[in-house]
């Protein structure tokens, strides 16, 4: 069975992250994702990926692109 790749990938220096969708009545409430071993956190709502750069999920380097997230002001 194949898997379904999430929606959007968004690569992060810090293992703690915020995400509230597209934002305004098309987006979510803001929720709070940690990053673990794993080395991603997926959202709950919107099923964005946020990758932490560096992590062994981080392959950024075989798939030639690079996205921030949205929201990398307010990751803490």
């Amino acid at each position: 069975m194949e898997t379904i790749p999430p929606p959007e990938i968004f690569y992060t220096p810090r293992d703690r992250v915020s995400c509230e969708g597209i934002g305004g009545a098309l987006g979510h409430p803001r929720v709070w994702l940690a990053i673990g071993a794993s080395g991603y956190a997926d959202c709950g709502y919107c099923d964005r990926r946020f990758i932490l750069e560096g992590s062994l999920a981080d392959t950024r380097e075989n798939l030639g692109h690079v996205a921030r997230p949205p929201n990398a002001s307010d990751a803490h």
